[in-house]
This record gives C-alpha cells, structure tokens and sequence, in this order.
C-alpha cells in the first residue's frame, strides 16, 4: 500500500513528502532515464548498507525485506501501469489520498515491529553518532527533503510536501493506535466462576480477581478484570448476557498492551 499510494498518487504531481521515496523523486526529476523504482532501490541498498556498517545488524529480517519489497512494486507498478497524467487534477487530493493510503501500508508495518527502512536506518544513524532521537532525526532528513523539492519543483510543491509530512506522523500514529487496540474489561457478576473459567479456557486469556463492597447495598462481590481483543470482548459480552442479564460491565479501550499473549516487552 506503501508503494501504490506513493506511486498513484504523490509521484505524478512530484509530491516529495519526505521520506527516501520523497527524495527518489526529486532525483529523479535530474535523472529522467532512471525509473523511480529503481532510483528507490538503489538509495534503500546504500542505506542499508552504511546501516550495517556504522549501526551493526540490528534492523531485523523484516525491514531489510521491507526496504527491498517496496522499490520491486514501485518499479513493477511503472512497468504494468505507467501514468501519463495524475490521476486527479486537484493537487490536495492527490496529496491526501497518497498520504492516507501510504501510511495505511506503513502502519500495518509498524503494527508487525518492521519498517520500510530508508529514513528510518539513517535516523538510526543519527541517534547512534549524535544522540538525536529518532523522531527529531526523522523530522530533519524529512525537512531537508521537502526544502531540496521546494529548490526542485517550486515552492508550491514544496509546501505541499511539507504538510505531507506533517500529515503522515498524524495518519500513522492514528492507524497504530487504530491497530492496536484492546479491551480492558471489568465485570461484576453472580455468576463470576462460570465467567472466570470462560474467560482462561475459550478466550485463553488472564483475568484478576478482587472483592469489593457494593457502595449500595454493602454486600461484598467479585469483580473480574481482563484484557482482551475486541474480537474476544464480543464473545465475552454475549457469553455473559445469555448467562447473567443483570451483570455489570465496564469497558475502556487500551491502545498499549504488553506482555504475555499480546506484544513483546522489547
């Protein structure tokens, strides 16, 4: 998707909003004999490249799958689907639809601890050399791509690229978000045993169990916690609905669960 909405989108109307395909396509305006896939692949090999030999091999499979991938579909999209005009005659739209489909494939990314590489090994480089964090390393290889489009394809261009980029960290941060969600479930209920067993054999997931005094009634009861994905909180409700009618559940959305059964503590 990475690749598609960059291709469709950002390239016809030379939208460079940051990142190595941002400036594969200023190079390419220099370059016109090159095909821009190819142009990506062969900033992404070099900067793999310096990646391993000034950061070690700390990148993983997964991106350094990603960083080769992603430049193959671009070079095969130019080839099965060239583009003699953009697809829209609004600029903005373009911008827009490029960026959202982009970072949709991005995130997805994210989401399976990979990256697309490219800006991202050489904003590891400057953490590594100059303490700057990754996301302040990111933001200034992305401001020095959207000032040498600017120089490039004019400043109209340049500040669309521009607010690409600040639309990007937006829309990726959001769809991660978005990814990643999980339940976070309290229940109060007669039947808390029956529950308890639903929740650790059919879901096969963990759930705390604690007394509290209804404020009430003063009657001491169990109350259940668990967190669960959204797919198993909907078995859960309806489990707990059939079972007991008169339970009480509270539900709250968690973007971030670490640990056992969802993401690795590293």
């Amino acid at each position: 998707m990475d690749a598609a909405g960059f291709y469709f989108f950002l390239s016809p109307d030379n939208i460079a909003a940051g990142g190595i395909n941002g400036l594969a396509l200023v190079l390419n305006n220099y370059l016109p004999f090159m095909p821009l896939g190819s142009i990506v692949l062969i900033l992404s090999i070099i900067l793999l490249t310096i990646g391993f030999l000034l950061v070690g091999t700390s990148f993983g499979v997964k991106t350094v799958y990603c960083s080769i991938v992603i430049p193959l579909w671009i070079w095969a999209l130019e080839r099965l689907y060239p583009l003699e005009h953009p697809l829209a005659e609004d600029l903005l739209i373009q911008m827009i639809f490029g960026v959202i489909i982009s970072s949709i494939g991005l995130a997805i990314l994210f989401n399976l601890n990979a990256s697309s590489g490219g800006s991202d090994i050489a904003a590891r480089i400057l953490y590594k050399y100059y303490g700057l964090d990754m996301g302040k390393g990111l933001f200034v290889i992305d401001f020095f791509i959207v000032i040498f489009a600017a120089f490039t394809f004019g400043v109209e261009k340049g500040l669309y690229a521009l607010l690409g980029v600040i639309l990007y960290s937006f829309t990726i941060d959001y769809m991660i978000a978005g990814l990643d969600t999980n339940q976070h479930v309290t229940i109060i209920t007669r039947e808390s045993e029956q529950v308890r067993q639903f929740i650790i054999n059919e879901l096969g997931r963990g759930v705390t169990i604690y007394m509290a005094q209804g404020g009430f009634d003063r009657q001491e009861r169990q109350v259940l916690v668990s967190i669960v994905k959204r797919r198993e909180y909907i078995k859960l409700r309806n489990y707990i609905r059939g079972l007991d009618p008169y339970a009480f559940i509270s539900v709250q959305t968690t973007h971030k669960v670490l640990g056992e059964g969802f993401a690795p503590l590293d």
